[in-house]
């Protein structure tokens, strides 16, 4: 069973080098087409073309990108988007045409269309020789070598007798293995040499680190503001008016002590019903800002206690090798209550199963329900509200939601990033 699925794996791979090599020729057309369109510049015959054949280059380069990241799991960071005003049809031809040329993106990609067909194509080229020419030695030679006689070779065997025909079957057999063998091989290679050309520069790259910083940054602060509104709004609604109160009735019943005792007592069995309810308030607001059973026993315990409260049947499987750092889980527990919460209040699920898993110094969450899907990470409040979180963390919410369900949202956080003292591999001690 291993070994079928080892060869439909290679057998796919195979074809994928098929596809890139086929590929190949376009993009040494398009390539081609860029230097023409760039020779007419000086007699203003390429200016309106420019814009419409950098914008084709650059979404077969885009295409390559996702090749690499599907079929390897390469990711190749894509540039900056043109220029608007290359791509703005009130623009006059010169400045679209000026913006394309100062685009570094496109040069980049030209320069991949001239080398792509040359060095890739090459490079896909090898197994599919391997397959073809072995298919050739072991379906074709056994039923031609009578035929055409003298002077049929197959590689370095002459084939002309039943004993030369079975070599240059084996011949052919060893030359289709080293293909399969060879072929995702050389698709990683393939991805590596497109992601070297083809990888935004590492000065871009810093830009747009810089300015996600930047921006979660500001969202941590807007989430700790209001944060903090919250708790100052509910000890100021829940446990000071409670307390407020108690103070209240404790002085009535000092009042009423000599004069009516049992009032007084009445008073003083208020006053412990307040102190009650104001402890109450302040456990539910110590457990809405770090629940104790995550502070003691880890997010598995803690997302298990969030099924138990859940109205729904919620299935959590935990493996987790030990604990994580406190931002981290503190992080994952609060993404996991919410997503919680909107499959019961939105989805119309009945069942929903919670995976938590950490792997490569990532916590991975996956939340799926089986309700009517259709969820929209844009638009719901909560969603976003997650999308936020776990953008302070560098991580990030995958949401697969077709209607008429399931919805399976995915959440990652890289514990590294989490914290300076924090290794990468997640250890807290």
């Amino acid at each position: 069973m291993a070994g079928l699925l080892w060869i439909r794996r290679a057998l796919a791979d195979v074809g994928r080098c098929q596809v890139l090599s086929l590929a190949a020729f376009a993009v040494s057309a398009a390539g081609a087409l860029i230097v023409g369109v760039l020779l007419l510049l000086p007699v203003g015959a390429g200016l309106p073309l420019l814009p419409a054949a950098a914008t084709a280059l650059r979404r077969l380069s885009d295409r390559y990108r996702t090749w690499a990241e599907r079929w390897t799991g390469t990711h190749i960071t894509p540039p900056e988007p043109l220029d608007p005003h290359a791509l703005d049809a009130t623009a006059s031809r010169r400045r679209r045409a000026t913006a394309v040329l100062g685009d570094e993106g496109f040069w980049r990609d030209l320069r991949w269309a001239w080398a792509e067909p040359w060095i890739g194509g090459l490079l896909v080229a090898v197994p599919l020789a391997l397959v073809e020419y072995g298919v050739f030695g072991a379906a074709v030679q056994p039923f031609v070598w009578r035929l055409v006689g003298d002077g049929n070779w197959y590689a370095f065997i002459p084939v002309d007798s039943r004993a030369s025909m079975l070599a240059a079957l084996l011949l052919g057999l060893c030359f289709v293995a080293a293909g399969l063998r060879l072929a995702p091989v050389v698709l990683r290679l393939h991805a590596r040499w497109s992601r070297r050309l083809l990888a935004a520069p590492y000065t871009a790259e810093l830009v747009r680190r810089i300015e996600h910083l930047a921006e979660t940054r500001a969202d941590a602060l807007d989430v700790q503001a209001a944060e903090l509104r919250r708790i100052e709004r509910d000890l100021h609604d829940g446990a000071q008016a409670r307390l407020v109160a108690l103070g209240m009735t404790l002085d009535e019943a000092t009042r009423l002590l000599d004069s009516d005792p049992r009032a007084a007592r009445a008073r003083l069995e208020e006053v412990r019903a307040t102190a009650q309810r104001a402890l109450q308030d302040l456990r539910d607001l110590v457990h809405g800002v770090l629940p104790p059973i995550l502070a003691d026993r880890g997010l598995g315990d803690a997302v298990r206690s969030l099924a138990l409260d859940s109205h729904l049947d919620v299935h959590v499987e935990a493996a987790l090798p030990h604990r994580l750092p406190a931002p981290v889980e503190s992080a994952g527990y609060f993404a996991v209550a919410e997503l919680l919460a909107n499959a019961a209040k939105h989805s119309g699920a009945r069942e929903v199963r919670i995976r938590l898993a950490h792997a490569d110094g990532t916590l991975r969450a996956t939340v799926t329900d089986d309700g009517h899907g259709g969820a929209d990470a844009s638009r719901g409040s909560g969603l976003r509200g997650v999308r936020r979180r776990l953008g302070t963390f560098d991580g990030t919410l995958f949401l697969h939601s077709p209607p008429g369900g399931p919805t399976t949202a995915t959440l990652e956080i890289p514990c590294a990033s989490s914290s300076p003292k924090t290794s990468s591999s997640c250890a807290t001690g």
